[in-house]
């Protein structure tokens, strides 16, 4: 006979059960209660939490009056659209069920939509937050764009009415431009990646001045290729500079805010990229006739200077020129001899001064005034009685010559001292 608690038939247990078993008793009756197994629960999210090791997604559905714990594994949370966020209205569809290790019933959620606002839009305004955020929109690294095109890259479905509007635009406006198209998906979920492809290929190939990427209009969700994020970057990643031509004037995609610039319609894209045959005619010849004038003024002013030269005394009497010429070197060659002149008898006067001095401090001069000088026998000169010995033969130096004397006698002191 089994042990195993049963239930009475008025509802009470017939012996003592474990708190394990009395969980796993609600989450039977719970998960066998048909409406509980498919419920759509409507509410505000709270305490939200992307667990990123696993993926799942856990959170909190309340209203004004009550809360419910949920949670969203990651095979259903990677199919969302879009990013749940604390205080985010849904429409949650799951199952309710116990959670017997806490003794709390939860649903588990296995879709959810936004309450009034559709999941596409909010997966559009997230992205694009988070895009404008790192600066991809911001205006100041758009590239300009050519001014005169040969080579326009589309990016387009092959069988569509984009392609053939640009096609006629271009045809009109400036049939010398090489149109290239690289056919691709606008719509679908392999769509994004062949919109890639294009960019990429016109980048690798080199093979456009500009390009043009679009679609016809449509729906919000026929629009949806344009709002990959990864389209974004490379759009924005791209040499060439792109223009983004996606649905009619008020659509507006991800892709419009990553190009250079966004046109409203494929053929207004044409329109902007080409420039108008006839218009360009007409600033050439403007430019033209500008450098017309210009020439014609410059010719003019030297045709001026020509005739002035031409009635120039120089080329009418080149005699009369070379007369004023001869007479201006005469003028400078009389200017610099008056002016050698006095600056040879400035020379003289400061040689002059110069020898008088040098006479007045020439040894000779005092000897011919009666004096004269003594050297030894090794040519010094004699200033001192020290230097002499008896016997010693000296020379006098006089004005007129040499003599030579022998030393008899020294008398050392001052001779007229002891002569008084």
């Amino acid at each position: 006979m089994s042990d195993k608690p049963t239930v009475t038939d008025t509802g009470r247990f017939s012996s003592a059960i474990t708190v394990t078993e009395l969980n796993e008793f609600v989450k039977g009756l719970i998960d066998k209660t048909s409406p509980l197994s498919d419920v759509y629960v409507k509410g505000e999210i709270s305490n939200f939490k992307n667990h990123y090791g696993t993926g799942h997604f856990y959170f909190t559905l309340k209203d004004d009056g009550s809360l419910i714990r949920s949670v969203m594994f990651r095979s259903s949370a990677s199919k969302l659209r879009f990013m749940p966020e604390d205080g985010m209205k849904v429409i949650a569809h799951g199952r309710v069920s116990a959670f017997v290790r806490d003794g709390q019933y939860q649903l588990y959620v296995d879709s959810l939509e936004p309450d009034g606002v559709g999941a596409l839009y909010i997966a559009y305004e997230q992205l694009k937050k988070k895009l404008e955020a790192e600066g991809l929109f911001d205006p100041a690294r758009k590239k300009r764009l050519p001014k005169i095109p040969t080579r326009v890259g589309i990016i387009t479905s092959a069988t569509g009415a984009a392609v053939r509007d640009m096609i006629h635009v271009a045809g009109r406006r400036f049939p010398y431009a090489k149109l290239i198209l690289y056919p691709s998906l606008v719509q679908g979920p392999d769509a994004p990646a062949q919109l890639i492809s294009g960019v990429r290929y016109f980048n690798e190939t080199n093979s456009a001045d500009v390009i043009i990427i679009g679609r016809g209009g449509g729906s919000f969700e026929d629009l949806w290729a344009f709002n990959d994020e990864t389209l974004a970057r490379t759009v924005a990643a791209s040499r060439i500079p792109v223009i983004s031509a996606v649905g009619h004037e008020t659509d507006f995609t991800i892709c419009d805010f990553a190009a250079d610039l966004r046109a409203p319609t494929p053929s207004a894209a044409a329109e902007i990229a080409l420039p108008e045959t006839a218009e360009l005619k007409r600033k050439i010849n403007n430019i033209i006739s500008r450098e017309n004038a210009v020439l014609l003024q410059v010719i003019a002013r030297r045709r001026e200077q020509l005739s002035r030269l031409a009635d120039s005394r120089a080329l009418k009497s080149p005699m009369n020129f070379i007369d004023d010429k001869r007479m201006t070197v005469a003028s400078m060659a009389d200017r610099l001899t008056r002016a050698e002149g006095t600056s040879l008898a400035l020379l003289t006067a400061r040689l002059g001064t110069a020898v008088g001095k040098l006479n007045a401090l020439n040894p000779l001069s005092v000897l011919s005034r009666g004096f004269s000088a003594v050297y030894g026998k090794e040519g010094e000169i004699i200033k001192s009685t020290t230097q002499l010995n008896v016997g010693d033969t000296v020379t006098f130096r006089v004005a007129d010559g040499d003599a030579l004397a022998q030393i008899s006698e020294i008398h050392p002191g001052d001779i007229l001292k002891s002569k008084e």
